[in-house]
């Protein structure tokens, strides 16, 4: 099979109800690394139910029904899709309980040619079930690696957030467990990708990856410490692209710029010296 421009773009997606409960928020933290140091209390605030604070990139992983491509007649290769870009803008906190509805959109979906993937672009509006406030909207571009060249009309990449060149005005590294990926699936992403060996080889890679959404959230933990203060309050958006796979195990470096409201921020890969996280952008307020 291959892709359909027409039929994927006019592609319904049901919208997706959950609910979410203390234990989800405290089981999303540890799944992207707090709570390594059981005295680290900055970090027990958001794996202990007393006084529960609520991860922002939390906001990734509530209000979907599941990979937008395995399950449905797409006509993407679901087996090599990875996620390309990430992001998200929080309209108000999150709680540690709720209910929500999300409705989720194609934008986009480009076509890079023959050899060169394909790139799905989607919306997410993440309102509260009760008031149907909204809560948050996410975006993401999933990279189809095996789908190039279906014949798409002519699209331009959106341009990717520029970095400074000035040397990071702050940098910090969190070390993830081996078993990261394993406690981070549990959080609604269970592609075999990431916890299956001969899955991860047949997609190019010699062991299981870190999700690109537990990177992102890795990197978000650096940012809400380093420049937030752990207020989760503080953190308004936060967006990436993914330019390389991370291990379970690995460190990751976040490196960021601060320019007013609007901090640029990379993340890499210590042991290996390479990128996984660039071009990133966030919001804070002071």
């Amino acid at each position: 099979m291959t892709i359909v421009y027409d039929k994927l773009m006019g592609l319904e997606i049901e919208p997706a109800e959950q609910a979410y409960e203390a234990k989800d928020c405290m089981l999303y933290a540890l799944g992207v690394g707090l709570g390594h140091d059981p005295m680290n209390e900055d970090e027990l605030a958001f794996v202990y139910e007393k006084n529960l604070k609520v991860l922002p990139t939390m906001a990734t992983v509530i209000g979907h029904n599941g990979s937008l491509v395995r399950d449905r007649n797409t006509g993407i290769n679901w087996v090599m899709v990875v996620n390309g870009e990430q992001g998200f803008t929080l309209h108000r906190p999150l709680t540690g309980q709720g209910a929500v509805v999300g409705h989720t959109r194609i934008v986009e979906v480009i076509d890079k040619g023959v050899g060169k993937g394909a790139l799905l672009l989607t919306e997410r509006k993440i309102n509260d079930k009760a008031s149907g406030d909204l809560i948050a909207t996410v975006t993401q571009t999933i990279f189809c690696r095996g789908d190039g060249g279906f014949g798409g009309p002519p699209r331009q990449t959106p341009p990717p957030h520029p970095l400074p060149t000035r040397a990071p005005d702050a940098v910090c590294d969190f070390g993830t467990r081996p078993e990261a990926a394993l406690i981070y699936r549990l959080s609604g992403d269970y592609n075999p990708l990431h916890a299956e060996p001969a899955v991860a080889r047949a997609a190019g890679f010699d062991r299981p990856i870190l999700h690109g959404l537990g990177t992102f959230g890795v990197s978000g933990h650096a940012l809400l410490k380093t420049i937030c203060g752990y207020d989760p309050a503080r953190l308004i958006s936060f967006s990436c692209r993914f330019s390389a796979p991370v291990f379970p195990g690995e460190t990751i470096r976040t490196e960021m710029w601060r320019d007013g409201a609007v901090v640029s921020f990379r993340a890499r890969v210590v042991e290996r010296d390479v990128i996984a996280i660039n071009h990133g952008r966030a919001e804070v307020r002071s």
